[in-house]
């Protein structure tokens, strides 16, 4: 189980960054900076950290230990993250990985449909 959670939390952050990666707004107009970061860690698999970049992207994401000292113990998360595409609209990520496995919902924002290779990517 830990591992499925794992997987999801790189599948996630995988997609974050392709999506800043090619993000035309973030290459073509500005360098991008950080502008808020936190994080904290208890060191007993409870955590969160948020960060805000100047070109409008951003991320945050909490996990909290379930089910401590069993078999079945995993780390359950909760978080976002969100870009600007190139057309201009702020698109957002919200997901969950729990003993559920990894389930993402996108908001297309204002303009219409998710792009396709980002609904690929997440599995829709």
């Amino acid at each position: 189980m830990k591992l499925l959670v794992f997987c999801a939390f790189v599948a996630a952050a995988d997609v974050a960054v392709s999506a800043l990666a090619t993000s035309k707004v973030a290459r073509e107009t500005q360098d991008v900076k950080l502008v808020r970061y936190e994080s904290n860690n208890d060191g007993l698999g409870n955590y969160n950290f948020a960060y805000d970049l100047s070109d409008q992207s951003s991320r945050s994401e909490e996990g909290e230990l379930k089910n401590a000292g069993t078999k079945n113990e995993f780390v359950a998360v909760r978080g976002s993250f969100s870009w600007m595409d190139p057309d201009g609209v702020l698109r957002n990520v919200n997901y969950i990985a729990d003993e559920n496995g990894y389930q993402p919902s996108i908001d297309s924002g204002p303009a219409g449909a998710v792009p396709p290779e980002i609904a690929a990517l997440l599995g829709f």
